[in-house]
């Protein structure tokens, strides 16, 4: 019961109804947010939110830790925080959107598109720098603007025209068409390119053809001042060394903002990952054609150390189960994020952090291995003897060999996780029921291995376990 209370003012999560779906995921949202919550407390995050969608629902989202740690905001779905360089893939779409009208082609040179661009090529034999190699990064120019706008505590960003002033200062770095060599540079030349050919400012122009249209009301084109501290999460620095994380000055990334400006939540990510399955689905026109997003999903580059994809604005990449993802991250003075899209299965997950120095993909990516243990309801097996195993849930001392372990009940088993961990569901152990209090391990070929033993007080409530003879035991929260 203690447990449940401390979930209840910890955690503000949903569950949406699996009425139409042949999996029950009760047990695996309750293990991600065992988990998110024990990480967020061992690893020092102030707040973590997050998002699960199932093509046009959503499967599941949380929120753990403070938007504001100082005043004690509490982190909610709702939180909006800086999405950085997630900002590239609205500046991509917005790209397409002229391409799908005829007002560009990908094979367009910068220079041609942009009067003012003068940055120096210094690779007589390079071929030209494009659209397309803006999309994938592979144009050869420098990863950013003149400007030290990374460097706090001040990130400095430039305006519009202090970048456009520096253009002739700076040169190519690679001939284009040779390396993948990210730019924050070459996406903000996109959103010139979108001003420059609609006759509109790149802020008017995302909002009247991208969010507007999808209904994004918590995403926009910067940081909303007003709403610091309270729906606009706080950002904390990397972990110091005396275990601490400093609070960082807000900034606005300017007319660095194609690249890196936006604000969202996981709930719009959500939503925007969701027009694209969608369009998956349909010949019809949204935003996009359906076979212009489907391009964009395609990989356009590969470097030649064969290790990055890319395609036309998304990262592309095989998953550990062979399937294709599409995805994006974002990393700003404070903040971490990831939206990751798997189009086959029509699964996105979305993880916003405030926090630098930390993984949010370790997070995504987490939260979907633990989905995909989930079996199928006729396959998952009953716990027939009707045996109570919520009696065994809880935390135990692991220490001093680790920090803690956490029991679930799991399928009609219990399962036994380490916290911390990087990857709950590979180092999940599940153990099959044998009589009282007794349970023996599944082994990876189904047979059973060691017993699990549990013991109780005199009131009889479990209070710690053996295994190989050892104890383990249950923490009171």
């Amino acid at each position: 019961m203690k447990l449940l209370y401390i979930l209840l003012f910890t955690v503000v999560f949903h569950h949406a109804s699996n009425a139409q779906d042949d999996k029950d995921y009760t047990e695996a949202f309750k293990l991600i947010e065992v988990w998110l919550e024990s990480q967020k407390d061992f690893e020092k995050l102030p707040g973590i939110s997050a998002s699960v969608m199932d093509d046009q629902k959503i499967l599941w989202s949380g929120a753990f830790g403070y938007a504001n740690v100082e005043s004690e905001v509490k982190s909610q779905p709702s939180t909006l925080g800086s999405i950085c360089s997630i900002s590239k893939l609205f500046t991509s779409v917005a790209i397409m959107k002229l391409y799908d009208e005829g007002k560009l082609r990908l094979d367009d040179k910068v220079d041609d598109l942009l009067p003012w661009y003068n940055l120096e090529q210094q690779f007589p034999g390079s071929g030209p720098i494009t659209v397309r190699t803006l999309l994938t990064h592979s144009s050869g120019l420098p990863r950013e603007s003149n400007h030290p706008y990374w460097t706090g505590p001040e990130f400095p960003f430039p305006s519009r025209e202090e970048i456009k002033t520096e253009l002739s200062n700076q040169e190519t770095l690679y001939p284009a068409s040779t390396y993948f060599q990210y730019s924050n540079l070459g996406l903000t030349l996109l959103g010139e390119i979108i001003t420059e050919i609609s006759g509109k400012s790149y802020d008017v122009y995302i909002n009247e053809n991208i969010l507007m249209p999808l209904a994004l009301t918590e995403t926009r084109t910067e940081l909303p001042a007003s709403k610091y501290g309270t729906e606009l999460a706080i950002g904390y620095s990397a972990m110091m060394r005396s275990g601490n994380r400093e609070r960082v000055k807000m900034f606005q990334a300017n007319g660095i903002k194609p690249a890196a400006g936006f604000s969202s939540n996981v709930l719009d990510l959500g939503k925007f990952a969701s027009w694209q399955f969608r369009l998956y689905d349909t010949t019809t026109t949204e935003i996009l054609k359906p076979s212009t997003l489907k391009y964009m999903h395609n990989i356009h580059w590969t470097n030649p150390d064969w290790n990055t994809t890319w395609g036309l604005g998304f990262s592309v990449y095989k998953g550990s189960d062979g399937s294709k993802w599409v995805s994006h991250g974002g990393s700003c003075p404070g903040y971490r994020s990831t939206l990751q899209i798997n189009p086959k299965s029509k699964r996105a997950l979305s993880v916003i952090i405030n926090a630098s120095g930390t993984n949010p993909n370790k997070y995504s990516r987490g939260i979907n291995a633990i989905l995909n243990k989930v079996k199928k309801k006729k396959d998952a097996e009953d716990n027939d003897d009707n045996h109570d195993l919520n009696q065994y849930s809880g935390y135990y001392n692991a220490q001093p060999w680790g920090s803690e372990t956490y029991v679930t009940p799991w399928e009609g088993k219990i399962a036994i996780i380490y916290l911390p961990s990087g990857d709950p569901a590979s180092g999940m152990s599940l153990f099959k029921h044998i009589e009282g209090d007794t349970f023996r391990k599944i082994r990876d070929n189904d047979e059973l291995g060691e017993a699990l033993i549990f013991s109780r007080d005199d009131t009889g409530n479990v209070i710690k376990y053996s295994q190989h003879g050892n104890f383990n035991s249950k923490i009171n929260r």
